[in-house]
């Protein structure tokens, strides 16, 4: 019986990268990730090589069943260069895996009809943002069907999604992801990611992560990141955790250059959000660049912390690799 594999992987596109994606058709359903084989891909139109030698490789890394097609699987793919070294392109390869840190992401993103996010009238703007944030109601509430649709997709697929809802500007969603393990957590967001796109695509219209879509009085759009290491769940410490808050703001700067383009155009110190010149961090304080949340302290200064810093475009790879590397300094 033939079986699909959809190849996923991610472009060399600046300053983020884009996914693609292609079908093999194979005989018979493999049993892990390792069993499905490497192929190729022409890179010269990915901008990840030049036309005279073009061949870049897929070297699958993380497999699961795609819900939506018969007989078939997505595996997510990391992209090597034709001898076999990690492409520069490659995020994934650039870090190593730590099973010890937990990774909750909070991905925001709009739903696009056209130039103007779904729910928006042709001239002008809806009511100012207040009624949209866990709405209910026609009102209020846009593209609904894309996120249940989505949401069913990934548990389908088996990854870890926690919860969705709505956000505070009209046609902005939210949804919640959770694994153990960098790269698993990382791993998971890309394909979600794709699900979302595919899901969208079936319905004629398009998903933004540019973390701020529309100008002016509205929300933008984020990735906060909640992380944790067996030392910050169970041992804490209001001073251990404060000295944690420090060495980020000791890398700030490396922190912002990794966390999405246009992410100064969010980052404003208004709708929630920090100036991206400045750090600071506070309990249950959503204007921080990292949230010590209420629950952290409450439990003996003992949980997770909320970095809020990353866009909603952000490249996971990039953004947990910066806390890795915060968190061994």
């Amino acid at each position: 019986m033939s079986y699909k594999l959809e190849y996923i992987w991610l472009d060399g596109y600046q300053p983020e990268p884009s996914l693609r994606s292609k079908t093999k058709v194979i005989d018979s359903e493999p049993a892990k990730v390792e069993d499905c084989p490497e192929w190729s891909f022409d890179g010269s139109s990915t901008e990840q090589a030049v036309g005279h030698s073009s061949d870049c490789l897929l070297k699958p890394v993380k497999m699961v069943t795609d819900p939506e097609r018969r007989n078939a699987s997505l595996v997510l793919c990391e992209v090597l260069s034709a001898d076999g070294s990690v492409h520069p392109s490659n995020g994934r390869g650039t870090f190593d895996d730590d099973p010890d840190l937990w990774i909750g992401f909070e991905q925001e993103y709009t739903i696009m009809s056209g130039l103007k996010p779904l729910g928006f009238p042709t001239d002008g703007y809806p009511g100012p943002q207040g009624p949209y944030y866990c709405s209910v109601g026609i009102n209020n509430c846009v593209g609904r069907e894309i996120v249940e649709e989505h949401l069913d997709t990934c548990l389908d697929a088996g990854l870890s999604i926690t919860g969705i809802n709505a956000e505070v500007m009209k046609g902005q969603w939210e949804y919640q992801l959770f694994a153990k393990g960098a790269k698993d957590a990382c791993d998971n967001l890309w394909i979600s990611r794709y699900l979302l796109h595919r899901t969208a695509e079936a319905h004629g219209l398009t998903i933004e992560l540019h973390p701020k879509p529309i100008k002016g009085d509205w929300n933008g759009s984020g990735m906060h990141t909640n992380f944790s290491t067996t030392a910050i769940r169970e041992e804490g410490g209001e001073e251990f955790i404060k000295g944690i808050c420090e060495k980020f703001r000791g890398r700030h700067h490396n922190h912002i250059e990794a966390y999405g383009s246009d992410n100064d155009q969010r980052l404003t110190g208004l709708h929630e959000t920090q100036s991206i010149d400045k750090f600071s961090y506070g309990v249950s304080d959503r204007g921080s660049s990292i949230r010590i949340p209420v629950g952290t302290v409450q439990n003996g200064w003992k949980g997770y912390l909320e970095d809020r810093r990353p866009a909603s475009n952000a490249d996971p790879y990039k953004v947990v690799r910066e806390i890795l590397t915060t968190l061994r300094s």
